[in-house]
């Protein structure tokens, strides 16, 4: 495990494109003013000791040179020391409509990336719960077990898109299913499901298995994102709408928020429908939920301690640098005698 002590230093990595064309520049300056005497063949036997390949391994010594200082100010710490800690905290999978009906633009963006959004949003406020991630449509496969690694969710969670599940739909009772599994601690009070979708179910079974999990001690709070009024699919290519979605008559197919499902889902299991287009509603929703349920003690791995890694880097950079000055830009002879640099 390692991290950044001062990763704004990071933008100093700027200064390598100037350094480079700054380079290009001179070389180009100097060929030009040289031309203005002679001719390359004559300035060849006026300076004959002149490498023409040297420069450029200059500018890459002090290229390395400077990358390796500007690590060093950002300081690298690798965690040295694995300890145990003791947590309290809910069980909670996030279920996620991927279907095709989530590139909808009735919300801004559109629904899947407001399904993120209001996901990373509930993260942000999670302090010491476990998080999994679902992502379904015609079926459902995990993407994230349960884990308290919120910057993996978060990872995970944006890699979501609606091209990971050849199999289009939305089954909702395949992702109640498969959350299911990912409580696999029997002593756990409370296991929470967060099922975000625009409702469109083309099971039938949702009802049933939201009762299944109700059954295995689970509380489903669906949010819905989307308008009632409904938008069209659009089929974008290089980001541009070519066309929109059309269904076997050749008529533009509209998709509409279905509340009504996803109320029946929530109260099967004991749990609550909340309009998922208010982002702040949601999170001060999920916060006040949370905090009345009862919390379970578990274990987990933390890195507490770090070690400074700046002194190799700085140590490494500034031996570059200074081999750099040190390098003359005429052949070397050894290095000539073995034609190193193809010069003869």
């Amino acid at each position: 495990m390692y991290q950044l002590d001062a990763p704004f230093y990071l933008y100093l990595f700027g200064i390598l494109p100037i350094l480079w064309v700054g380079f290009l520049l001179v070389v180009k300056w100097k060929r030009t003013t040289q031309m203005r005497f002679a001719q390359p063949s004559l300035m060849e036997k006026l300076s004959p000791n002149q490498s023409r390949f040297k420069p450029a391994f200059k500018l890459l010594l002090m290229t390395l040179g400077i990358s390796l200082l500007i690590l060093g100010l950002v300081n690298p710490k690798i965690g040295t020391q694995l300890e145990t800690v003791k947590r309290e905290g809910v069980d909670i999978v996030f279920a996620i409509d991927v279907s095709k009906s989530m590139l909808a633009e009735d919300i801004a963006p559109n629904r899947l990336e407001k399904s993120k959004r209001l996901v990373s949003a509930i993260i942000n406020q999670l302090t010491s719960d476990r998080v999994g991630i679902i992502a379904y449509a015609a079926k459902a496969i995990p993407q994230l077990p349960i884990t308290t690694d919120y910057g993996a969710a978060k990872m995970f969670l944006q890699a979501l898109n609606t091209d990971m599940l050849s199999s289009q739909g939305t089954a909702l009772d395949a992702a109640l299913d498969l959350s299911g599994t990912f409580f696999d601690d029997e002593d756990q009070t409370n296991r929470v499901l967060f099922l975000v979708s625009d409702g469109e179910d083309h099971s039938e079974e949702g009802e049933s298995a939201a009762n299944r999990a109700s059954e295995m001690g689970i509380r489903i709070f669906t949010f819905g994102v989307g308008s009632e009024e409904g938008a069209p699919i659009p089929i974008k290519r290089r980001g541009v709408v070519e066309s929109y979605k059309k269904n076997l008559d050749g008529e533009t197919v509209i998709t509409k928020r279905n509340p009504e499902i996803l109320m029946q889902i929530a109260n099967a299991a004991e749990g609550e429908y909340i309009d998922g287009n208010d982002t702040q509603t949601v999170v001060d929703f999920v916060v006040d939920t949370l905090k009345n349920m009862d919390k379970k003690e578990f274990e987990a791995k933390k890195f507490v301690s770090y070690k400074d890694q700046f002194q190799a880097f700085l140590f490494a950079g500034f031996i570059l640098i200074l081999l750099e000055l040190f390098l003359f830009e005429t052949k070397t002879k050894w290095v000539q005698r073995l034609n190193l640099f193809n010069e003869k």
